[in-house]
């Protein structure tokens, strides 16, 4: 092998190291701020309900579709029958959801009373302005970039209609009216 082939060699090998290396550093970045924002949305949502863990999304999540099974409830956050058993019975408790006979009359189906709507209108708020306080140091060019690289981002992801729920589960429905989200399991394509 002559010298100059062992030069593009080295030189690829090289290139492909330094792509990798800054790979790892945007996830690393991506990570940290990922974290950064779960923390000021917990924090918020803290202020709000005086709980954290999965009651806030349980309550934006129960007033996506009044009657939401605690089946449903428990495969969208991830939790054992008994978890999601006892995090209703605290919801009820706080007067924030009430049990009603579902569709079948053998499932129970799960409702925001008034005071579960408001307080999840609160959450929703808390969370826009946790995060939106992160995006206040961008210039209006930027944030544009940024939105359309999120919604590329979200778009590529491989989702079914419970991923979706998953996903989005602490989305407030009315500030996202076209959900970059597939349901068909399958990616979008570009």
């Amino acid at each position: 092998m002559c010298g100059a082939h062992i030069f593009v060699k080295l030189f690829f090998v090289r290139s492909a190291h330094i792509v990798r290396l800054m790979e790892n550093g945007i996830a690393n970045l991506l990570g940290a701020l990922s974290l950064a924002v779960m923390d000021r949305i917990e924090q918020g949502a803290r202020e709000v309900i005086g709980r954290g863990g999965e009651t806030p999304a349980a309550l934006i999540v129960i007033g996506y579709g009044q009657g939401m099974t605690n089946d449903k409830l428990r495969r969208i956050l991830g939790l054992s029958h008994s978890g999601t058993v006892r995090l209703v019975d605290r919801l009820v408790s706080d007067r924030l959801v009430e049990r009603r006979p579902g569709q079948d009359g053998r499932e129970v189906a799960l409702h925001l009373t008034a005071k579960g709507a408001s307080t999840r209108n609160e959450l929703m708020t808390s969370r826009i302005s946790a995060v939106a306080s992160l995006l206040d140091v961008l210039s209006p060019a930027e944030t544009k970039r940024l939105e359309t690289l999120l919604h590329e981002l979200l778009a590529r992801q491989d989702t079914s209609e419970m991923d979706r729920f998953t996903i989005c589960r602490m989305c407030d429905d009315s500030a996202c009216t076209n959900c970059p989200l597939p349901t068909d399991k399958g990616k979008r394509a570009r």
